[in-house]
């Protein structure tokens, strides 16, 4: 009989012999960040400096924020928005941060470019080196091909890929997205999940509607 226990969302490494993949949810510290369960970040040298080696310039307040069930390859990183410079003037430099009387000067580094916060939906798959640049919000169901860089929002069930990223093409059809979103499957009980995984990775879209719960 096989098992209905479900995976654990609270193990930092789950998969055994794996070091390299870890849950980013129990791994992650900074209050800027917030991960949703069974996300995972897979890295050879070091999953677990995640928050310093692949978010980078987060001063706040902008938040990163990642759904559940998100798969992020090898060195995704996402620029937020500290590594903004103002571009109105002949320099670029920001003089104020080093310190000394420049420091005098802040204000000149006050209304910079800021897109809010970073959001990854639910179920979103980075491929490797993926860059997302500030403010960016990627859909539900997304897939980022490897290398892209995310300049501006990615619909639900998009695949895009390249420099700046564009869309190929969509996952279903604008009815059938609508109808994924409406089923949600990633906010089910992690139990009904278990009992359901293989719907979910390889059913129809009505074969997920029917295993809605309590539907």
């Amino acid at each position: 009989m096989k098992s209905s226990v479900p995976a654990d969302p609270t193990v930092l490494r789950p998969m055994p012999g794996q070091p390299r993949v870890v849950l980013l949810r129990p791994l992650v510290t900074s209050p800027l960040i917030e991960v949703g369960e069974f996300s995972y970040y897979d890295d050879p040298d070091d999953p677990t400096a995640f928050e310093t080696r692949n978010v980078l310039y987060h001063y706040g307040p902008e938040k990163l924020v990642i759904g559940r069930f998100c798969a992020l390859g090898t060195g995704v990183r996402f620029i937020m928005n500290g590594a903004n410079h103002r571009m109105d003037g002949p320099s670029t430099f920001p003089f104020p941060t080093m310190g000394g009387s420049w420091s005098d000067h802040f204000d000149l580094l006050t209304g910079l470019p800021n897109r809010g916060d970073t959001v990854v939906g639910n179920d979103v798959w980075l491929g490797y080196g993926v860059t997302v640049m500030p403010g960016v919000r990627i859909g539900h169901g997304a897939i980022v091909g490897s290398g892209a860089v995310v300049t501006s929002d990615v619909p639900d069930y998009g695949i895009v890929g390249g420099n700046p990223a564009r869309l190929i093409r969509t996952r279903y059809s604008a009815g059938d997205v609508a109808r994924l979103l409406a089923v949600a499957w990633w906010d089910w009980p992690v139990e009904h999940i278990t009992e359901h995984v293989r719907t979910i990775m390889s059913g129809s879209v009505a074969d997920l509607e029917a295993a809605v719960p309590n539907a």
